[in-house]
């Protein structure tokens, strides 16, 4: 799947809906193939997305778990460490 769409759920503070909706943005291009759609089907992308971010709203909503919230900055992190490791770190 789209690696730029990132996990939401279960976090503190939740997500946002610029959060939800860019992921639903990412969602719909893959889906479409379209980075930008034309005009003539402009109106069904953003429709798309609007749908998307929705349906991503409520299924975020109604999610329970007895696991404690993780932290942004926590999961930024090691987010950071799984690149270095894949991908190697710059030299100096």
């Amino acid at each position: 799947m789209c690696r730029s769409i990132k996990t939401l759920y279960n976090f503190e503070p939740p997500a946002t809906e610029q959060e939800i909706r860019a992921a639903a943005l990412q969602f719909v291009r893959k889906l479409s193939g379209f980075s930008v759609p034309s005009r003539a089907n402009e109106e069904a992308f953003e429709h798309a997305i609007d749908e998307v971010t929705a349906t991503a709203t409520r299924l975020l909503e109604s999610l329970v778990t007895t696991a404690g919230p993780r932290d942004r900055e926590v999961e930024a992190e090691r987010a950071k460490v799984r690149s270095a490791l894949r991908f190697g770190t710059a030299s100096d």
